[in-house]
């Protein structure tokens, strides 16, 4: 399936909105490869807090990571608004569990606001950028940062036993 940066009709829309505990979010709509309703997880021993399981997406295992967790938010039951928005982290994908998906719009470089320092280390929630919203904020967040934590799972030698235990 084509990506969604692929499909997008309006040159100016750039973005794919995001809620967490009625805050807003967004990511780069060119790191998305497609919002899902929530797929089956294989739990994963010893993962990092944030990272939920893996799920097999389209063939291919995917680590699952809750944003909620990463953000250091209680978790709450998921519900029919609950999404995952699949993006691409270089060559590995990645699942990114969201309270609900607001829309694609877009913001330019004239609307952008200081990011302000949220903390250091773990506690940083790895936002790239800033922009008015609806009367609010919208945070920009950084894929690669938000889903770091995804990068000390070794899914070859699991995803071979999914896939073949799908068969």
């Amino acid at each position: 399936m084509p990506s969604l940066a692929r499909r997008r009709t309006g040159r100016d829309k750039n973005l794919v909105g995001f809620t967490i505990a009625d805050v807003h979010y967004a990511v780069d709509i060119k790191r998305v490869r497609e919002i899902i309703r929530p797929l089956a997880l294989v739990p994963i021993p010893h993962a990092p807090p944030a990272i939920l399981g893996v799920a097999d997406y389209r063939g291919e295992v995917v680590p699952v990571l809750d944003v909620r967790r990463r953000f250091a938010l209680p978790t709450v039951e998921p519900t029919r608004r609950t999404k995952w928005i699949v993006v691409e982290m270089g060559r590995r994908l990645a699942g990114l569990v969201v309270d609900s998906v607001t829309e694609v719009f877009g913001k330019s470089d004239a609307d952008r606001r200081a990011v302000p320092e949220l903390g250091v280390g773990d506690a940083a929630r790895g936002i790239q950028a800033v922009y008015p919203y609806e009367g609010s904020l919208v945070f920009v967040i950084d894929v690669d940062r938000i889903a770091a934590v995804a990068d000390v799972l070794d899914l070859s030698a699991l995803g071979r036993g999914l896939v073949e235990e799908k068969r």
